[in-house]
């Protein structure tokens, strides 16, 4: 089974092209970061328009690089939600237009799962079931995963998502857009406790997240501070601990209630390197192995929905989904334009 995925659920355009005996066997990404950053964050409209220059030429390189053309192609996977509605439209309708012209099935795939499924991409891949970490720039969530479709929600954040901490915490020490990270760079030359930053939620039992008040926190403490490099690298170390301390608590809490030995963890901030040194070690301390995708199948790309698409279809469950701005995960797909 050989599948092209297509992801342009926000600001990055995607195009992969994935076969399920021989693996990834073409990646080729486009950031608009350097578009977004004279606004401070992304633009809808422009985000777009950009998919709209960049899927074709995307296109031809990944089949250029795969060696491949229509008629080894088996179907089209393409991210249907959530995200940006615009940027959405574009690539389904891109994709199941593609579809139709190549006689193929096309397959809407949903873009956390397609982050959930993003460390089977490496060798070895963890076997079904595993508890995974989601952390992006839009969520923070807990996710215990059976099998393929098979998603129970744990626990998520009750406002901020951890990347969206460290993108306005980032804001706050001057870092450009997109910060998270940069932060994390500038964290490396901190001293840690010289700021008592909150670990939100660590006092009460339950697998919730929240991150307003953190950012808050660190507001507060800069406010009317003379902001010298070393007290911005102290800033960001301290705040990195807390973000860091927190989700490491919650994951040993959901490691100990659903006895999984795997913990996936996902997601942009699932870069980070002090976050996935902190998480194998609790894993190792709650007799689990995590599993961590290299970073550039962390951010959001195209080979992470090939990859899903190729399991839905393999599976028989894969079906043209209507782009959705919101979409819950574990619903089913809404079929239609």
């Amino acid at each position: 089974m050989r599948t092209i995925g297509i992801e342009t659920s926000c600001d990055e355009t995607g195009v992969a092209i994935y076969d399920s005996g021989r693996g990834l066997l073409a990646n080729r990404l486009h950031s608009q970061v350097a578009m977004h950053q004279a606004y401070g964050g992304v633009v809808p409209e422009l985000a777009s328009r950009d998919h709209i220059r960049r899927l074709l030429p995307l296109l031809k390189e990944a089949l250029a690089e795969a060696r491949c053309d229509e008629d080894s192609i088996d179907g089209v996977a393409y991210t249907a939600g959530p995200g940006l509605i615009g940027a959405l439209i574009v690539g389904a309708g891109f994709a199941r237009s593609l579809a139709y012209a190549w006689r193929k099935p096309a397959v809407g795939i949903h873009h956390l799962e397609g982050h959930l499924l993003a460390a089977l991409l490496e060798h070895p891949a963890p076997d079904f079931p595993f508890l995974a970490l989601l952390v992006s720039g839009g969520h923070t969530q807990l996710i215990d995963v059976a099998a393929l479709g098979r998603y129970r929600l744990l626990g998520e954040s009750l406002d901020d998502a951890a990347g969206e901490a460290f993108d306005k915490t980032a804001k706050l020490l001057g870092l450009a857009y997109p910060g998270g990270a940069a932060l994390a760079a500038l964290a490396a030359r901190g001293r840690g406790g010289s700021f008592q930053f909150p670990r939100p939620m660590l006092d009460r039992p339950g697998l919730e997240f929240s991150f307003s008040g953190l950012k808050t926190a660190v507001r507060v403490a800069l406010r009317g501070r003379e902001l010298s490099a070393q007290t911005r690298a102290d800033v960001a170390r301290d705040f990195e601990d807390a973000i860091i301390d927190t989700l490491a608590e919650k994951c040993r809490r959901a490691l100990r209630a659903t006895g999984h030995r795997r913990l996936i963890v996902a997601g942009g901030v699932g870069a980070n390197t002090r976050l996935r040194q902190r998480l194998s070690a609790v894993a190792g301390a709650n007799g689990a192995q995590a599993y961590f995708p290299r970073p550039e199948y962390c951010t959001d790309n195209g080979a992470m929905i090939a990859l899903a698409g190729c399991l839905r279809l393999q599976a028989g469950a894969g079906a043209a989904a209507a782009a959705r701005a919101n979409w819950p995960l574990g619903e089913e797909a809404t079929t239609g334009a």
